[in-house]
């Protein structure tokens, strides 16, 4: 590994633990409520299995020279970990138990990669399987602010997509983009552009409606999830057309 591969990784790591971090604001306030309210904790439990199959892949004998991937993603999944049990502890009974259900089938995916990569696998085939498995639900992580972008586009405001979270998502998806292309390697360089790309995106819309920021109003639980991670559960009743473009 290079100077530039290993200063590329090492920004990559800066910026996405800021994006690990984003929701602790939510949290605080489902601390501090001691329930969930109407957040959802579906993006949590899935960005935990993208953490994990992604540092699975950036192990010495999974993926060579990617242990960078590994370090940032082992500390997404304990970060990851952490907001799911606050949620299976604070949710409501029926929120619980789908947010149970959604961490032991991601408990089981990634148990079933590690199973079969190790045992099944050798080399290439290995690293290739792995690969795609991380691949996959890496670019279902930064496809989740489509539903943000099309709300700005719908309302011509930028009230739920915060500046500098997106400028997050760009740092963070152009840094292991390059860290991609120096390391030769599709499976960090792909998802990654397509982050990077998406967050060029937000940026473009971000510049283009920064001056209209909406009617100022107090926002609901699920809109400052909207803000936070793009997917917070819609309101009902008159809220409805505002909030109601899921990811």
């Amino acid at each position: 590994m290079d100077i530039a591969h290993f200063l590329f990784g090492i920004f990559g790591n800066v910026s996405a633990l800021f994006l690990f971090l984003a929701p602790v604001i939510t949290f605080k306030r489902i601390i501090k409520n001691r329930s969930t309210e109407k957040f959802s904790g579906i993006p949590y439990v899935m960005t935990l299995l993208n953490c994990l199959l992604s540092a699975w892949y950036g192990l010495p004998f999974v993926s060579p020279h990617n242990i960078l991937v590994s370090t940032v993603n082992g500390t997404g999944s304990l970060i990851e970990i952490v907001y799911v049990l606050i949620f299976i502890v604070l949710a409501p009974k029926k929120e619980k138990v789908k947010i149970l259900g959604l961490f032991t089938f991601v408990l089981s995916v990634f148990s079933a990669v590690v199973f079969v990569s190790l045992f099944a696998l050798h080399g290439n085939s290995r690293k290739l399987f792995c690969g795609f498995a991380a691949a996959i639900f890496s670019i279902i992580m930064y496809g989740s602010p489509l539903s943000i972008m099309r709300l700005v586009i719908k309302t011509k405001s930028v009230e739920f997509m915060p500046f500098f979270l997106s400028l997050f998502v760009f740092l963070c998806g152009t840094s292991w983009f390059i860290f991609g292309l120096l390391g030769r390697d599709p499976f960090v360089a792909v998802p990654n552009g397509v982050g990077s790309a998406l967050g060029t995106m937000q940026l473009i819309l971000y510049f283009i409606y920064r001056d209209n920021k909406g009617a100022a109003r107090k926002q609901t639980p699920a809109e400052e999830e909207f803000m936070e991670m793009g997917v917070a559960k819609p309101q009902q009743g008159k809220q409805s057309n505002a909030n109601g473009t899921q990811g």
